[in-house]
């Protein structure tokens, strides 16, 4: 079945620029590609940017493009799309020329999240070089990398047949934990190429489209660089350092100036289809990823500590 090969890149409306360009180029090591007064545009790889940024209220996740093979892959998904009653638009040449691709098609998902299926996504005229980094972000046939997204109260069954009868996505697994007695948090993890999944759903209180947007570093020394660099920002944390059991990734997650997160990782696990076995897992963490508040309490009870 013709499938979406990755996630290409997305899109978010920020209230302010500035500290989102901050945030983005100098905490986490991503490159300017363009500014104007109303967006920024980011790379982490040769692509002409990955993530888009242009001035707004929402605060929030506003696209998420997938690119397909070729025209031919493209125009089958809006067959199927159309077939089972879902509105797919063909973007005029304006809009592809925004989002720097050859062809582009407009839909939504259950959530009512935009969906852009593309094709011919552009590279960069120059090479990627960050200012920050001791090596560089992993995309490639991962795509820029994975994001989590709210269920807002729409069933499984019907997300799923969207992204995974529609899309073509593959269920890696599940996780499903009880955070507190009754109260369980329940996640189910989609893949299209062999990063564990480039985008997961989950249905928990949550203000946001988007929960975390996940980007990859070819180097560990890259995660504790940026820690740093984040806790000397003050730039507010979700959870400090820690390992999720399913995608194996060494992470910290850190707020975004438009209050959802970005997850920075190192060492995230590649699935081979032939091989690969759908399980449900019963927790989240690994280890760590500790909420910072948390950490600081623990962290106060230790401090001078055997001191003589």
């Amino acid at each position: 079945m013709t499938e979406v090969k990755e996630l290409a890149y997305v899109v978010y409306e920020a209230s302010s620029l500035r500290d989102w360009e901050h945030f983005a180029v100098d905490l986490l090591g991503m490159q300017l590609a363009e500014k104007s007064a109303d967006a920024i545009a980011l790379r982490t790889d040769e692509k002409a940017y990955r993530w888009l940024v242009r001035r707004g209220p929402a605060d929030d996740l506003a696209a998420s493009g997938y690119e397909v093979a070729d025209d031919a892959a493209l125009d089958e998904l809006v067959g199927r799309l159309t077939a089972a009653g879902v509105e797919a638009a063909e973007g005029d040449a304006a809009l592809a020329a925004s989002r720097k691709v050859d062809r582009i098609v407009v839909t939504a998902d259950p959530m009512g999240n935009r969906v852009e299926l593309v094709t011919g996504f552009a590279d960069a005229a120059a090479p990627f070089r960050s200012g920050v980094l001791l090596g560089g972000f992993v995309t490639g046939a991962g795509g820029a990398g994975h994001q989590v997204l709210l269920a807002k109260g729409v069933a499984r069954d019907a997300y799923l047949e969207f992204y995974e009868n529609l899309l073509g996505f593959r269920i890696s697994d599940r996780i499903v934990e009880e955070l507190a007695p009754g109260v369980f948090a329940d996640l189910v993890f989609l893949r299209c190429n062999p990063r564990h999944h480039s985008v997961a759903f989950g249905d928990m209180p949550h203000p946001k489209r988007t929960h975390h947007f996940m980007v990859e570093v070819t180097d560990i020394r890259d995660v504790g660089m940026a820690y740093d660099r984040c806790m000397d920002a003050k730039q507010p944390f979700e959870m400090t350092l820690g390992m999720h059991p399913n995608d194996h990734m060494f992470s910290f997650y850190v707020r975004t100036p438009s209050g959802f997160s970005v997850e920075y990782g190192w060492g995230g696990l590649l699935v081979d289809d032939e091989t690969w076995q759908v399980t449900t897992l019963d927790r989240l963490h690994s280890w760590g990823h500790r909420p910072p508040g948390a950490v600081a309490d623990l962290l106060s009870h230790t401090t001078g500590k055997g001191a003589h």
